[in-house]
């Protein structure tokens, strides 16, 4: 696998309207469309928050339930859910994420500004939301929007040991306006400050910084995460139309740097899950 790239897909997100995106999936039909897609143009991992029946965000816990079983009725995809919800979600919910059975979660570590919100992620919830995952066997993406993520990101291995399956990865979270810029200089300072238990990680570059990040990821040895929850135009002023166009954009570029897509079973591999 060393020649291999993860790509995620990060379909929804939760922050953009069904109303400005029509094409953004926001129900289960479209999330197993989409997911089915994806997965056969070379994305092996699935990013998810939820939507409701008017499109918009949540956490309950049955909705979340069939959105998991509609992407593993549809593909091969690991299944990874958001533990971040939306910047209003209370912290004792968004715990309540793990009891929807996912393979993995994401796992953000600390609280950032994030745009004219917060999105709030105290020292407590971080070690309770990890311990939890621990216990419920849930392998967690470790999400970094700061170099001081990063430094926690140690402290919190320290303290409880390594993940189930004893494989780290994380996710480099760039160009969010609060958080760290998307660029090369910052990426390069982030993977210097990597603890040493880290064995893999991937980086996603918010709107206009998404093909920068993800050429100076692929430099650097790193993965990709892509999506629509993360920018919503292939070329400035062209409205993305799918997903799997983003996919198939970072496939490319994998493929310049002379790595193939991993397959959903590698992506277990690689995370031990």
């Amino acid at each position: 696998m060393a020649d291999g790239l993860l790509i995620t897909v990060a379909p929804t997100g939760a922050e953009t309207s069904k109303a400005d995106c029509p094409q953004l999936p926001t129900t289960p039909e479209e999330i197993a469309a989409t997911a089915a897609e994806c997965e056969a143009a070379g994305a092996a991992m699935i990013h998810l928050h939820v939507r409701d029946g008017e499109h918009a965000p949540t956490l309950d816990q049955s909705l979340l339930r069939e959105w998991v079983a509609a992407v593993r009725e549809s593909s091969s995809l690991v299944v990874q859910l958001s533990s971040g919800g939306s910047v209003h979600d209370p912290l004792d919910r968004r715990l309540e994420v793990l009891d929807a059975e996912p393979d993995s979660c994401s796992l953000t570590m600390g609280t950032t500004n994030f745009g004219d919100d917060v999105f709030s992620n105290p020292w407590p919830f971080v070690c309770e939301l990890y311990q939890l995952a621990q216990e419920r066997r849930i392998v967690p993406e470790f999400e970094l929007f700061d170099l001081g993520q990063v430094h926690a990101l140690g402290r919190l291995l320290k303290t409880y040991g390594l993940p189930h399956g004893g494989k780290v990865h994380c996710d480099f979270v760039m160009g969010v306006p609060g958080g760290m810029p998307g660029t090369a200089d910052a990426l390069v300072a982030g993977v210097a400050m990597l603890p040493p238990e880290v064995t893999s990680w991937s980086a996603t570059g918010i709107g206009r910084t998404t093909l920068s990040v993800a050429l100076a990821a692929l430099s650097k040895g790193g993965h990709l995460r892509v999506g629509m929850e993360d920018v919503l135009t292939i070329a400035r002023g062209v409205p993305v139309e799918s997903n799997r166009q983003l996919v198939e954009r970072a496939v490319e570029l994998g493929r310049l740097a002379q790595r193939e897509p991993m397959t959903p079973a590698q992506c277990r591999e690689l995370l031990g899950i």
